[in-house]
């Protein structure tokens, strides 16, 4: 052989058996979700409350009372439609407020789950922890980053259990990325590129508006809270997100389940830099955050994180993120892990077929004296393995499940306050940096812009 380099190594490779290399090993991750013949006694209950009950908040209602020993005693909510409804799914004996404070006073009441808009978080966060209620707070948990540093806090000074919901963390996928990403599967990390595209009118926040939608079926003085005031507004209270005053994006809905992917199978803190471009391209119907957003990230464990967001593109829903290390990839997929492994070739190699045959034979044979063995002898190193979730798995019902047993132990949650902000704290430079057209400094451990 002439030319010994890394693309005929390929070549080689690619001309091995189907069966030795195509076909991946295929690994099912087991996860024990059904829990529904534990007997939870009646004084065991977890009795838990809803602020929020729209979309995200209906859903993680739903998810949370299928964890044995669960039971919804209340419901907040700024629009009466959505407390009649939460009594059609629960029933009559279930509590309805306005005004979640009421919540916060009962006795009866364990823990709260927050789906309210962004702007809200941290005050409802806040109160409930100091009411003496463990917390769980959809991500991302932070609308401002002064909001962090108070949560945490807060959390600190009441000792109240507080988890932050983007369930990626909670996933058994997850999981074995983390410990395959430790093991060395793909060698050295060096990237990984992360996407989130929705392309569907829902998928863009263009929720349905009740027709029923008035001042007085809304608490739209209770809705605003600290956001700037207008005069009453049906899209912005049901469509929050197309708005900086109540939601954050693009970052802050995906983004931050990103960036908490990455997080927790990299260890890391977060980055150190960041920059971010995009812009409104397809949905030009009054919002002012952007449909397209992309992202380049720095970390100091060295490695980079490019991430990027579409809502215009037109085909299916899409999300991923990939690991790219020395010696291969590793792709997180819905319901699977796969790993890809290419090692690096372990000698320079050769090219050589443009010299005189004499030189040609002077040069290989000093190689093959300082190099004497080579990866091409017997089958090629490469293998591909992929780890697939049990049918029907939720990583929302672990979560949930991991949240409750912590509020029973009282011992640390899987995200908790300092992870959440740094998730939402490192996807909010996005916002930051296309709002100032320039590179936005964060030191992780600080939890601070720069």
């Amino acid at each position: 052989m002439r030319v010994l380099n890394r693309r005929s190594f390929l070549r080689a490779a690619s001309a091995a058996s189907a069966g030795t290399l195509l076909a991946p090993r295929m690994h099912a991750l087991v996860a024990a979700q059904d829990e529904s013949a534990r007997q939870i006694a009646a004084n065991d209950h977890i009795q838990i409350a809803l602020i929020g009950a729209g979309g995200q908040g209906q859903g993680d209602t739903k998810t949370a009372l299928q964890v044995p020993g669960v039971k919804l005693m209340a419901v907040a909510d700024c629009y009466d439609g959505r407390l009649a409804r939460s009594k059609e799914l629960w029933g009559n004996d279930v509590f309805t407020t306005r005004d979640y404070k009421e919540i916060l006073a009962r006795k009866d009441i364990d823990a709260v789950i927050i789906g309210t808009p962004d702007h809200w978080h941290k005050q409802a966060s806040v109160d409930a922890m100091k009411a003496g209620k463990d917390v769980y707070c959809e991500k991302p948990m932070i609308h401002l980053y002064s909001d962090g540093p108070e949560m945490i806090a807060t959390a600190r000074a009441t000792n109240q259990i507080i988890q932050i919901g983007s369930q990626r963390v909670s996933s058994v996928l997850y999981a074995k990325a983390k410990e395959l990403l430790a093991a060395g599967a793909i060698g050295q990390l060096n990237m990984v590129t992360a996407r989130w595209d929705r392309n569907s009118s829902m998928g863009a926040w263009n929720y349905t508006v009740p027709p029923d939608a008035s001042p007085e079926t809304c608490d739209w003085p209770r809705f605003e809270g600290t956001a700037p005031k207008i005069p009453f507004n049906a899209e912005h209270f049901f469509q929050w997100r197309k708005w900086k005053a109540y939601g954050t994006g693009v970052a802050g809905d995906l983004f931050v389940h990103l960036f908490s992917g990455t997080h927790f199978i990299t260890g890391s803190h977060g980055p150190t830099r960041g920059m971010a471009t995009g812009g409104l391209r397809f949905w030009k119907d009054g919002r002012d955050v952007p449909d397209v957003m992309l992202g380049l990230f720095d970390y100091r464990e060295g490695f980079n994180l490019s991430l990027r967001v579409n809502f215009v593109d037109g085909g299916a829903e899409s999300e991923g993120l990939t690991f790219t290390g020395s010696e291969g990839t590793m792709e997180i997929g819905w319901g699977a892990v796969t790993v890809s492994r290419v090692p690096r070739e372990k000698e320079p190699g050769l090219t050589i077929e443009t010299f005189p045959e004499a030189m040609q034979k002077q040069i290989e044979t000093a190689y093959r004296e300082k190099y004497p063995r080579t990866h091409f002898e017997g089958e090629p190193p490469v293998g591909f393995e992929k780890y697939v979730a049990p049918a029907g798995y939720s990583d929302s019902y672990d979560h949930f499940k991991n949240f409750f047993a912590s509020v029973r132990s009282r011992k640390p949650v899987v995200e908790d306050a300092v992870f959440g902000y740094r998730a939402a704290g490192a996807a909010l430079l996005g916002n930051l940096s296309m709002e100032r057209d320039a590179v936005v400094h964060w030191n992780p451990d600080a939890m601070k812009l720069v």
